[in-house]
């Protein structure tokens, strides 16, 4: 680590700092701190990191907007990279949008319709970043990234920057090859469809007015926690099994939607992953069906 933290001094990496808590900068407002967390606003800083912490054999985990994550108490140990302003941008060109891997998911849903252009609907309740949501295909309201992708510019293990297609992505329901090849997304090509900006706007209104209704905005969560088994919903699961309100700690599920787990104040991520586990055990127990996390638990144990 020592030798890493030299050679990083010298640099052009963009903004370090060091044993740096992580709580405030997921949405569920939890998380101890990362060894080293670095902030590149480039590609290039970006490729440089990866390929000294590749020099190194360090480890490195890719942070963005924290949104579907859950950090572990103890912290994160290596590196955590979370992709900075220069990453933050959009552009439209027809009906094809170019977006940074930190631009928001939600922004990007709301400035294409403002384009008049149909196909991120589904993405207006998704908080989080373009470079998130490619990872995880996300999704929502029958669709995900998957419908509208075309490709992606992404930094590999190896410092490679390579230009991915929607086959090379190898989707499928919250799922895309970089779970299992690591890579950081540094943006990604959407193609819409011209649409009505009437009707655009009326949906991404019923979405939010939707979310407002049935989703505990006003406490710290991470969205959905689980992924919903095939031809049933982890929701109506959890509250079949009369879950709603549990709690473990500081975290309970949510009485408003059976799928948040909410931090009600001071929870840490043993509450959650306790809580998650006994959830799990529950509905097994129950249904015979074995619910599996969708958000990202990372960190030392």
């Amino acid at each position: 680590m020592e030798q890493f933290i030299t050679e990083l001094g010298q640099t052009e990496a963009g903004d370090v700092y060091f044993n740096k808590p992580l709580a405030s900068y997921t949405t569920w407002k939890i998380g101890g701190p990362a060894d080293v967390l670095i902030v590149p606003h480039t590609t290039e800083q970006l490729i440089r990191v990866i390929k000294l912490l590749r020099k190194y054999d360090m480890t490195w985990t890719n942070l963005g907007r924290g949104s579907n994550m859950l950090v572990s108490d103890k912290g994160i140990r290596g590196v955590v990279i979370q992709p900075g302003k220069e990453f933050d941008y959009a552009k439209f060109d027809g009906t094809r949008v170019h977006a940074g891997a930190a631009f928001s998911f939600i922004k990007l849903s709301v400035l294409a319709g403002k384009e008049g252009l149909s196909g991120l609907e589904f993405a207006g309740g998704i908080p989080g970043s373009v470079g998130g949501a490619v990872y995880m295909n996300a999704g929502a309201h029958g669709s995900d990234v998957s419908r509208i992708f075309q490709s992606a510019e992404i930094v590999l293990e190896t410092g490679e920057l390579v230009h991915y297609g929607a086959e090379d992505m190898k989707f499928s329901y919250r799922h895309t090859v970089l779970q299992e090849r690591p890579g950081i997304v540094v943006s990604a090509t959407f193609e819409l469809a011209h649409g009505d900006r009437k009707e655009i706007a009326a949906a991404l209104a019923a979405h939010k007015d939707r979310r407002r209704r049935t989703q505990p905005l006003q406490l710290p969560s991470a969205g959905s926690v689980f992924r919903n088994p095939p031809g049933d919903h982890a929701a109506r699961l959890i509250e079949e099994a009369g879950l709603k309100g549990c709690r473990v700690g500081g975290a309970e599920v949510s009485t408003q939607h059976a799928n948040f787990i909410v931090n009600i104040g001071k929870a840490t991520a043993e509450d959650v992953l306790t809580l998650i586990a006994q959830v799990q055990s529950t509905v097994e127990a129950r249904f015979g069906i074995q619910l599996k996390p969708e958000v990202l638990v990372v960190g030392e144990r």
